[in-house]
């Protein structure tokens, strides 16, 4: 699944499109995706002007004049492509076959901006993302959003707010990281990263990481900034397009290939003088990667 670099490389590769533009249909192929579409959706956003894109973990949303936001999710396999005339856009170096079979286009924005009409096509093999639209003003309210936590790329993110919620919490260090509630956007992938930066096992349970008193340790200081650390310099390298994932003008981002402990089981070590092998562990479901020798 596209996590958060993902998801805000996909917004930043949509805005110039889409930006300032008018929307002038949006074309529904089917009549779901993972859920139903709103009722009359194509209707009510026909000939609205989009005012901006952002994201709040991991949804794009796309605000418009009239005070309603586009919610998407990508699901397991959703990308975004944008085509201008005739042909797509395929700028940028492909590292992977790009898929572009049109039996999965399921939604296509059909756009008029400052240069040009252009299409927006959403593709999406396995069905699995979703869009809605939901009032701004209700935005914080919404069963999507009102129980995240905060932004791994925000203010609100410190030691002294996790060591409130990880306080006395048994829970493995690795699973409370994954917990939206705590952490808006942080997937397997990143929390992997986070954890071998910081040197903390994924195995350790979340309330080691803050003292009798209630106070976050130095290792709980040093994982909130590997995992700032780690998100900047996934979104800086464009995500990391892993399987089927794509940036929206068709390029693929390369953070996998700067991953140090991510789908490395059995490859050595990458931490200076540690000499240990990464190994691969099964939670709940979900694989862990890690160094036993020196994340503890």
């Amino acid at each position: 699944m596209p996590e958060l670099p993902e998801v805000e490389t996909v917004r930043r590769g949509l805005a110039p499109s889409m930006e300032g533009a008018v929307l002038k249909e949006l074309e529904l192929r089917r009549n779901d995706l993972r859920f139903p579409f709103p009722a009359d959706f194509a209707r009510h956003v026909a000939g609205r002007g989009i005012r901006s894109l952002s994201r709040r973990a991991k949804y794009l949303l796309i605000d418009l004049d009239d005070g309603k936001t586009i919610v998407a999710h990508l699901g397991m396999s959703g990308s975004f492509r944008v085509e201008a005339g005739a042909v797509a856009d395929t700028a940028g170096t492909f590292h992977h076959p790009r898929s572009k079979d049109e039996k999965h286009d399921h939604v296509i924005f059909h756009l008029a901006g400052a240069g040009g009409d252009a299409r927006v096509i959403y593709n999406d093999p396995r069905r699995f993302g979703f869009m809605d639209i939901v009032p701004r003003v209700d935005m914080a309210s919404h069963p999507f959003f009102r129980d995240l936590g905060p932004e791994p790329t925000g203010n609100e993110l410190g030691a002294d707010y996790l060591a409130k919620r990880f306080a006395g919490k048994a829970q493995l260090l690795k699973s409370a990281l994954l917990d939206q509630k705590n952490i808006a956007g942080l997937g397997n992938i990143y929390v992997c990263e986070a954890l071998w930066r910081s040197h903390l096992s994924p195995l350790r349970a979340a309330g080691t990481l803050v003292t009798d008193a209630g106070k976050p340790t130095e290792a709980l200081q040093g994982l909130v900034v590997a995992i700032r650390e780690v998100i900047a310099d996934a979104i800086a390298a464009g995500g990391s397009s892993l399987r089927d994932h794509i940036q929206a003008d068709g390029s693929l981002g390369y953070f996998q290939h700067s991953f140090s402990v991510y789908d490395r089981e059995a490859q050595p070590c990458s931490t200076p003088g540690c000499g240990g092998t990464v190994s691969r562990i099964v939670q709940a479901g979900r694989s862990s990667f890690y160094c036993a020798a020196c994340q503890s």
